[in-house]
């Protein structure tokens, strides 16, 4: 199975990285679902919720005041002004 892997930070700290089958985040366009094979972009974060749903089934949610959001080659990086997991 293919997977992305996942880094969410704050301006302080690593939240949270790892290996995930599919990350979902709400951006000035709209929400949005990010999946291996995904083109590149570049989002703004409004807040809102980000869940990144592991391959083993789990999911985690951080709560998101704002930030941005990189897609590239199966790398997600999420940069949140403040996270709360």
């Amino acid at each position: 199975m293919a997977t992305l892997t996942v880094e969410v930070v704050s301006p302080e700290k690593r939240v949270w990285s790892g290996e995930a089958t599919m990350v979902s985040a709400c951006t000035l366009d709209g929400d949005i679902g990010i999946m291996p094979g995904h083109i590149s972009l570049l989002g703004v974060l409004v807040p809102g919720i980000i869940t990144v749903k592991t391959s083993d089934g789990n999911t985690s949610d951080f709560n998101m005041a704002g930030g941005f959001i990189s897609v590239n080659k199966d790398r997600v990086s999420v940069l949140g002004e403040e996270i709360v997991k």
